[in-house]
């Protein structure tokens, strides 16, 4: 067994998921993320004015932050996974 995530594995993962992104009062990106086998990652970016509110950057910063909360559920599963299952 390999002992180590790669990017190809996240991105395979975040390729094969669902993916909702929404505006909330003009300000705030939600993004939800239903992965293959059902888990959902809800990650959100706001700001202080409406008027500096940019839906894209609003995006890209959830992305990131749904793609490290991938590492970390994967990084976790691989770890009990090489530990035989201990919790």
């Amino acid at each position: 067994m390999i002992n180590v995530v790669t990017k190809e594995q996240i991105e395979s993962l975040f390729s094969g998921s669902e993916v909702e992104v929404m505006t909330l009062w003009d300000k705030t990106t939600v993004m939800s993320v239903k992965l293959p086998n059902g888990f959902v990652i809800v990650e959100s970016s706001s700001c202080v004015d409406p008027t500096n509110y940019d839906e894209k950057i609003g995006y890209e910063i959830c992305l990131q932050r749904v793609f490290n909360k991938l590492w970390e559920l994967e990084g976790y599963k691989l770890q009990s996974e090489l530990k035989g299952g201990e919790h």
